[in-house]
């Protein structure tokens, strides 16, 4: 699979989220992914609204799926987004059934390994139960909690290999990487790339970073779009 880039709408006002879609999308990013704070602050109405914009991009919802599987997927597949995100820590049940809904309404499924005692065997499971790719996470208050108590920040990277040489679908690493480990990400052979905070969104104020974001998006872009997904042998 070639590699694909992806920027996360980690933002609180469609408005804005709209000027950054376009800007990542004249600097050649592939994928747009309606972030969970875009989602809490504009619901269905924000991912409308980017598919209004953006037709025939991929989007993907970054839902964090927990119940009520079947519902929220139907909902935002009806909204125009391609790809919803459930977590491995959530029931099977409800997985099967986001599973289940994107087969109906035509979405795909990343299946999210956040906080997962065992982070490889999260991500088989989420495999197992039907979902078409893995995000390989580690969160946000985690990775700050940690770095906060004088520890070593943990990162995707640290378990990576051992997730993609477990599973025989796509899959994306999440969770402060900087930006040389982002396009580094395919040599591990995650070919899913996906830029946002603190890369192209703030992640204190959730805003769009400073500075000419999109000159630099274009030569990260050139950067991990020349590379070939690098598949690691199966154990």
């Amino acid at each position: 699979m070639k590699p694909i880039v992806q920027i996360s709408l980690d933002l609180t006002n469609i408005d804005e989220a709209l000027e950054t879609a376009a800007m990542a999308m004249r600097a050649g990013v592939d994928w747009l992914e309606a972030g969970t704070p875009l989602i809490l602050a504009e619901g269905l109405h924000g991912v409308r609204k980017l598919r209004e914009a953006f037709p025939g991009i991929p989007i993907v919802a970054d839902l964090k799926t927990m119940d009520g599987g079947y519902l929220e997927a139907e909902m935002m597949a009806k909204a125009g987004a391609t790809h919803v995100v459930v977590m491995a820590r959530a029931h099977a049940e409800t997985i099967k059934c986001v599973v289940q809904a994107g087969k109906d309404f035509g979405a795909k499924v990343m299946g999210d390994n956040m906080v997962c005692p065992d982070m490889v065997a999260g991500a088989k499971f989420l495999e197992d139960l039907g979902c078409d790719y893995v995000i390989h996470h580690i969160g946000y208050d985690e990775r700050r909690g940690i770095a906060a108590a004088g520890h070593r920040m943990p990162s995707p990277l640290d378990q990576l290999k051992e997730v993609v040489a477990a599973v025989d679908i796509p899959v994306q690493a999440v969770g402060g990487l900087s930006l040389e480990q982002a396009i580094q990400c395919p040599q591990y052979g995650a070919p899913l790339v996906v830029l946002g905070a603190p890369l192209t969104i703030d992640a204190d104020s959730f805003k769009t970073a400073s500075g000419d974001l999109e000159s630099s998006l274009r030569m990260i872009c050139e950067a991990i779009h020349s590379q070939e997904t690098v598949i690691p042998s199966k154990s």
